[in-house]
């Protein structure tokens, strides 16, 4: 059995994370595992899974209300040990160096485009998957 990657999707906007999940579908490229989502629409929601543990990737909604997604990245990048990689979701281009200072370790435009989007996960993914071997 082919083993699954765990990525949290947080966005207070139910649209929003199901673009992630279309845009991901079973897998974002042939040489990564099998996705499975877990779903947060709240800060506390995000820090009570990732003290779970068992996350590969945080995808964070930029835009989200009430504490967007570059102050959650900056938070757990501060407060969570062994921090997965986090792949930003921004509202324009001109918002990647807020990703940087955020120390987002990706970051793509809303509305999600498929492809871009993808690529971007797949990419996390993999460097998730060597830093765990």
């Amino acid at each position: 059995m082919q083993p699954t990657a765990t990525v949290l999707v947080y966005s207070d906007d139910s649209h929003t994370r199901e673009q992630v999940r279309l845009a991901t579908g079973r897998r974002p490229a042939p040489d990564v595992p099998v996705v499975e989502f877990v779903e947060c629409a709240t800060p506390a929601a995000v820090i009570k899974e990732l003290d779970k543990g068992g996350i590969d990737v945080c995808v964070l909604d930029g835009e989200a209300v009430p504490m967007g997604g570059m102050g959650v990245c900056r938070q757990i990048k501060d407060e969570v040990f062994d921090c997965p990689p986090v792949l930003l979701l921004i509202g324009r281009p001109q918002d990647a160096w807020l990703a940087t200072w955020s120390r987002a370790e990706a970051a793509v435009t809303l509305p999600v485009e498929p492809v871009e989007f993808a690529a971007a996960l797949a990419s996390l993914l993999r460097t998730r998957r060597l830093q765990s071997a």
